[in-house]
């Protein structure tokens, strides 16, 4: 008994531009089911505006709303082929096999790129490869004197298909669409089993690393992770737990200021402490917040009654809703290093499209990266993926000066976080909409990427002008 195949995962697009699409979700269920999905859903560049789950523990029930970061396009096909990729069989033989199989690691590729360098190069090849869904596991770029790049990107192929050299030439020829004449050759290969795609970072400092991981940001560490006055209140969050509403579960209200991956970062939280949702609500934006309601249980189905248990669980839920991601710029010698760290599910996955945020806030910024690369650096508490990334002195910025590191810092920050924001909008200035004097405002739904004065952000975003 179950469903068809083609009703596992259900897509109704919007009938409307701008209303959101709506993507059901209806199989057996899974430990983590929720997290894998809300990943997939991330890398596919979509934002979730709402949601409800429901689970027996035997069978979920999963909708979704959903509505695009950016106009780029949206394979819906393909979206839903990873999404029932995830799900697990409808057929019987599914719970004899459940804990007897362990899913295979999809084979690694190594990519070889020697090119011209250019402002924006590695995010033109880095937006490529998420078009294609080739996922980046490890690269390392490296700059020659005389002005050529070689970029080496271990890369794995979402779709299984990067062992056909149909596949293989579509992804040299897009990648030589569109760099064009400033790409000498491109080769893609198997990996060897030498190259370890979850390889660890070169040393890091103990004030850096001490900077990047710790648990808590004090005041002094917000003012170096460059939190500018309106994203401080990302600092803010509320959990209240209640045992008092359900026979079995204990329910989790949650109160937060919205980025862009909040549902995943709750879901892949409670996935790593062994919690289970029975029945989550997952309510729209309201001023830039979020509400949630999540019944919970532990792993033996019984509610969280242990204090000190409800106490970690609502700290490690603040902390990840709140410092998902670190950002910081520090000296490596006499270079300039962007830094940027995410925590590793206990599974060993990252978080989605990182590398593809930073690249393209640094593109729109016109700093361009000398080398980069990203590897794994193990603390005493979790695995932490490390992007770094050795900035070019030729730039408009002045990288030895703490306002300008301050300036780039905030603006990675928008565009791995996204930002609920309100500015005003005169001609193409950006001013207070209170002292706005031809009575406009202009409202930023859920940038992106980030504005500054007579600076328009590169990737699209919704621009909603009402006049009061």
């Amino acid at each position: 008994m179950g469903v068809p195949n083609d009703d596992v995962v259900l897509i109704q697009k919007g009938k409307r531009p701008g209303e959101p699409h709506v993507i059901t979700v209806n199989c057996p269920d899974k430990t983590g089911l929720g997290c894998d999905i809300c990943r997939i859903i991330l890398d596919f560049g979509l934002y979730i505006t709402k949601g409800d789950i429901s689970t027996d523990g035997i069978w979920c029930y999963i909708v979704l709303w959903v509505v695009p970061h950016s106009s780029s396009i949206i394979r819906w096909t393909n979206l839903k082929n990873r999404l029932m990729s995830e799900c697990p069989s409808c057929s019987v033989s599914f719970y004899f096999n459940q804990l007897s199989t362990r899913p295979t690691r999809s084979p690694v590729y190594l990519l070889k790129l020697f090119c011209l360098d250019r402002k924006g190069l590695l995010h033109d090849v880095t937006q490529v490869l998420c078009e294609l869904e080739l996922s980046i596991q490890r690269v390392k770029v490296t700059t020659t004197p005389d002005g050529r790049v070689l970029d080496l990107f271990f890369i794995t192929d979402n779709r299984e298909l990067l062992h056909t050299k149909k596949r293989q030439d579509e992804t040299c020829e897009q990648l030589h669409a569109v760099l064009g004449e400033s790409c000498i050759s491109c080769e893609l290969q198997l990996a060897g089993p030498e190259c370890d795609c979850h390889q660890g970072v070169s040393s890091l400092s103990p004030v850096v690393a001490e900077e990047l991981f710790r648990f808590e940001l004090s005041d002094k560490e917000t003012r170096l992770q460059a939190l500018s006055p309106d994203m401080t209140k990302l600092k803010k969050a509320n959990v209240v737990v209640d045992n008092s509403l359900s026979p079995a579960h204990t329910l989790l209200q949650i109160h937060c200021v919205d980025h862009k991956g909040l549902l995943y970062d709750i879901m892949r939280t409670l996935k790593d402490c062994n919690m289970k949702i029975s029945y989550g609500r997952f309510s729209p934006n309201s001023q830039g917040y979020r509400d949630l309601d999540l019944f919970i249980q532990q792993k033996d189905e019984k509610k969280i009654v242990d204090p000190e248990k409800q106490s970690a669980i609502c700290s490690r839920l603040k902390m990840e809703m709140l410092h998902p991601l670190r950002v910081i710029i520090a000296n490596r010698g006499p270079d300039t290093e962007l830094l940027v760290a995410n925590p590793v599910e206990l599974c060993g996955k990252g978080r989605p499209r990182v590398f593809y945020d930073v690249t393209l806030a640094l593109k729109v910024l016109g700093i361009c990266v000398f080398s980069a690369e990203i590897g794994r650096y193990s603390t005493s508490e979790r695995e932490w993926e490390i992007y770094r990334f050795l900035l070019d002195e030729n730039c408009k910025f002045q990288l030895s000066s703490m306002a300008a590191r301050e300036q780039i810092v905030d603006r990675v920050r928008r565009a791995l976080m996204g930002c609920w924001v309100v500015f005003g909008l005169q001609g193409n200035s950006f001013h207070d909409p209170a002292g706005d004097p031809n009575g406009y405002y202009c409202r930023l739904v859920w940038c992106h990427l980030f504005v500054a004065r007579r600076e328009y952000a590169e990737s699209a975003f919704r621009v909603c002008q009402t006049k009061v």
